[in-house]
């Protein structure tokens, strides 16, 4: 939902935020744009989650929404890199700092960010607050960036049953937790609809983000080689940056990956692996981010659950790799699927 208010947003020079942040985390990235009155900003402000920029996946889509906010509302735009064992403490300290430097929105890219942003969210009311993958923050300024993970992640199980040729797919999900269990019902709903038979091995590289299973290609490689190693020829991963370790091992044995989050086709750093990328199982956290930074740009900042769907066209599919697109017995699978989703007579579980 959107409430209506102008928010007043203290200016202050992006250099001066450059320094203010350090004790609280790396800035990754900046930019500015003064204003009339010179030397001051505002703009869009993100605090990564772990894995940081770069991820190929969850946190350089993030970047990606806030970059073409910045650059069609010429305003200023700062992402600010997590720290190793960081508290929430240290949350709370980068988003308040954000926030008293005048950005609007500030954004956790994160569920982790969802104590942080309740305890900011409270001394700045201002300020908008947006938490990516969390609605549990209840707050007058805050929007709770979701998504139905599960519909895109049926439509994974749907391509990997089509697909494979062993009758064994993998799923690796990042962090034992709710929102990755998300991600793995919707795969192992989505196969076993399609083709009976078919074995879905299921492993998660640790049971927290501290343990460093959204941020460790190396763990997500070798719990890969295992599952391939037990004949699975279609590996799909929900890890973050660990992702990039599976997606190097199906290349390696020559078998399927599927990417998530973001195109992960069309990534310039996975790009030698491309071909063994089938597809993504994409959730639009770029627009999401754009939406509730264009939404306080025009004075009207959403606040409250705002959830992203198949019907509303924030998850899907990657159609990059021609070998997926081109498979006219899969997209035909994939299209009476999506139907069936939207009208709800597949009703996709979320655990």
């Amino acid at each position: 939902m959107r409430r209506v208010s102008r928010i007043a947003v203290a200016g202050v020079a992006t250099a001066t935020l450059a320094v203010s942040v350090a004790a609280c985390g790396n800035s990754s990235s900046e930019s500015s744009s003064s204003s009339s009155s010179g030397g001051t900003a505002k703009g869009v402000a993100l605090a990564y989650d772990v894995g940081g920029k770069g991820d190929q996946s969850f946190n350089d889509a993030a970047t990606t929404g806030m970059e073409k906010a910045g650059k069609e509302f010429k305003t200023a735009t700062t992402a600010v890199e997590p720290q190793d064992g960081e508290s929430d403490a240290d949350k709370v300290q980068r988003l308040e700092q954000l926030a008293k430097s005048g950005y609007n929105p500030v954004i956790g890219v994160g569920f982790a960010y969802a104590p942080a942003v309740k305890e900011a969210a409270a001394k700045y009311p201002k300020t908008t607050f947006g938490i990516i993958d969390d609605e549990q923050v209840k707050a007058d300024n805050v929007a709770d960036l979701v998504f139905h993970e599960e519909e895109a992640s049926y439509l994974a199980g749907v391509t990997a049953a089509k697909t494979t040729k062993s009758n064994v797919v993998g799923f690796i999900g990042g962090v034992d937790v709710p929102l990755i269990h998300k991600f793995e019902a919707g795969f192992a709903q989505g196969v076993k609809d399609t083709k009976k038979g078919v074995t879905v091995k299921s492993q998660y590289l640790t049971e927290t983000a501290a343990e460093g299973g959204f941020s460790s290609p190396d763990k997500g490689e070798a719990a890969a080689e295992g599952q391939i190693g037990a004949k699975a020829d279609v590996v799909y991963a929900a890890a973050g940056l660990s992702g990039q370790g599976v997606i190097k091992a199906a290349a390696a044995h020559k078998v399927s990956a599927i990417g998530v989050d973001s195109d992960q086709y069309k990534q310039d750093a996975l790009a030698k692996y491309k071909n063994s990328i089938l597809t993504s199982a994409m959730k639009d956290v770029a627009g999401a981010v754009y939406n509730l930074a264009k939404s306080v740009h025009d004075g009207k900042p959403e606040t409250g659950v705002v959830r992203a769907s198949l019907s509303t066209g924030g998850v899907g599919l990657a159609d990059s790799n021609p070998t997926f697109k081109n498979n006219a017995a899969l997209q035909a699978a994939l299209k009476k699927a999506e139907a069936g989703i939207k009208d709800g007579s597949i009703k996709v579980k979320t655990n």
